[in-house]
């Protein structure tokens, strides 16, 4: 079947989405036409910021694709202070963004899960709970991320990397610290729990074929999930996964490979968030934008601290650290209206998908 076909059809199977992953030219450009006339139908041509806040580079993961990664001792470790952490926070406020988003590298503890809860606290009381707040701070126990819930984080993003097993196996050290059922059952805890529930893939790695992307997509479906966070696979020479760079597809593959995996996500699941990844435009200066016109409707300025930024590096080239962030906003308002997109400011912009799935079955998270 032709993808102009598939494309008519209400259900995707794992065959029509391997072919439209392998579009090109004219039926690539009706892929994206149509993803974007359905986002404009289901969630309209609306952008939400989440304000980054990356406050920590300090990881207990060894992950092999990672800059970041417990073994690179080439890199600079910092933890920013609560103040700055605040800080931030009332920056992303103060500019109106509907929500933050704090990420680090992977601690556990309950010293560390003390000072998020902490912190959730301080952010709700100095912005009166308008500023929502996703946390992406890895694999918890069931108690930290209830604590953390009940603290005022709405949002939760954990990335499964790879839904093929085998594959996050090769993506990961073979020891109880990096098992594949592990990260299943947090992405359990998390719905359990009552997050709105994120996950993402990274797209052209070695050894990935586009049928595991496929399953990858329908892996997201099945899971129900609410929001997503995927991008290209960008290589880091301090990682061991470097050694395998002469199997990656070029850059500009993987960034229309991306592309293309937010299109068929958004004609998969049609009112679910999709972010336009930083990672996206470390590729091209314009990828942010060219995956909103793909599908995606959620793009993350970078609001850390400058000084910090260089070192929360998780693939080389990382775009943008020099900024600040009145003219990162300036830059972005100024492309996100060339692509008939408006900033949604002042709203939380929760996924739809969950807002609906919460009215089906009666779930309250108040």
């Amino acid at each position: 079947m032709i993808a102009t076909e598939i494309l008519l059809q209400d259900s995707l199977t794992a065959e029509d989405i391997v072919c439209l992953l392998k579009t090109e030219g004219q039926e690539q450009k009706q892929l994206f036409e149509k993803a974007a006339h359905v986002k404009e139908i289901h969630v309209q041509n609306k952008v939400y910021f989440r304000g980054l806040i990356e406050f920590s580079n300090r990881c207990r993961k060894n992950c092999l694709y990672c800059g970041i990664r417990r073994g690179n001792v080439q890199t600079l470790r910092y933890d920013l202070s609560d103040n700055e952490i605040l800080d931030a926070a009332r920056v992303a406020f103060e500019n109106r963004f509907g929500s933050i988003v704090l990420q680090s590298g992977e601690q556990a503890g309950d010293r560390f899960a003390k000072r998020i809860e902490n912190l959730l606290g301080k952010i709700g009381r100095f912005s009166g709970n308008r500023l929502r707040v996703t946390l992406s701070c890895g694999e918890q126990t069931y108690d930290t991320y209830r604590r953390w819930f009940e603290a005022g984080a709405d949002r939760y993003l954990l990335r499964i990397e790879s839904s093929n097993p085998e594959l996050y196996q090769k993506l990961h050290p073979d020891d109880d610290l990096h098992r594949f059922v592990t990260r299943m059952n947090c992405l359990a805890d998390l719905r359990k729990t009552g997050y709105q529930v994120g996950t993402g893939v990274m797209i052209g790695l070695p050894f990935q074929t586009v049928e595991d992307l496929a399953d990858d997509l329908l892996f997201m479906k099945q899971m129900d999930i609410d929001m997503v966070g995927m991008g290209p696979y960008l290589e880091h020479q301090h990682t061991p996964l470097f050694e395998y760079r002469d199997r990656l597809l070029t850059k500009e593959k993987r960034l229309q490979l991306s592309l293309k995996m937010i299109a068929v996500l958004r004609l998969m699941m049609r009112d679910i968030n999709i972010a336009a990844t930083t990672a996206l435009q470390a590729i091209d200066a314009a990828g942010r934008e060219k995956a909103l016109m793909a599908g995606a409707n959620v793009i993350m300025p970078n609001i850390t601290p400058g000084c910090y930024r260089d070192d929360y590096a998780l693939y080389e080239n990382k775009p943008c650290t020099d900024e600040n962030h009145e003219d990162s906003l300036r830059y972005l308002e100024s492309h996100i209206a060339q692509t008939g997109h408006h900033i949604a400011w002042d709203e939380w912009g929760d996924s739809v998908h969950f807002q609906k799935r919460n009215r089906a079955t009666g779930f309250s998270t108040i």
